[in-house]
């Protein structure tokens, strides 16, 4: 419960510092307002996809003890991997794109490959959440059977 409340708490920090980044980096190069750049993504993407996720997540370990599932640390390591690679190609798209220069289909494939990971940490997600519902269901019916007995 612990890293989940730490990590949420650190892609709040990287949210904010990334809007932060995002319009002083193209103030600084006379980026024209208005025009589109994957730096306005990082910000909604790491508050979004890391601090809320991750804060829903950590009600969620709360309710139905989500980390007794094998899955769950599958999750963790997977979501985290694809949210941090995701974020990271923005970046480096966008600075490029502010800059002038040309991006690559390289940059793509990885963006590609953090979505991808993202999606595979959500099915997790469920897969445990799945797991820890039918084991808090089977054991709360098995019980008043057990009673009337």
């Amino acid at each position: 419960m612990r890293r989940l409340f730490f990590a949420a708490f650190a892609y709040m920090i990287a949210g904010v510092a990334s809007g932060l980044f995002y319009r002083e980096f193209t103030k600084i190069n006379d980026f024209p307002e208005g025009e589109s750049t994957q730096l306005g993504l990082v910000h909604t993407h790491l508050l979004v996809l890391g601090f809320v996720v991750l804060l829903i997540v950590l009600l969620l370990e709360k309710a139905f003890a989500l980390s007794e599932s094998r899955l769950f640390g599958w999750f963790y390591w997977v979501y985290n991997a694809g949210l941090v690679l995701t974020s990271a190609t923005l970046v480096w798209h966008g600075s490029l794109t502010v800059l002038g220069q040309e991006s690559s289909k390289m940059i793509a494939g990885i963006a590609g490959t953090g979505h991808i990971l993202l999606s595979a940490g959500m099915v997790l997600l469920f897969l445990a959440l799945r797991t820890r519902l039918f084991a808090a269901k089977g054991t709360a019916s098995e019980a008043p059977v057990m009673a009337r007995v």
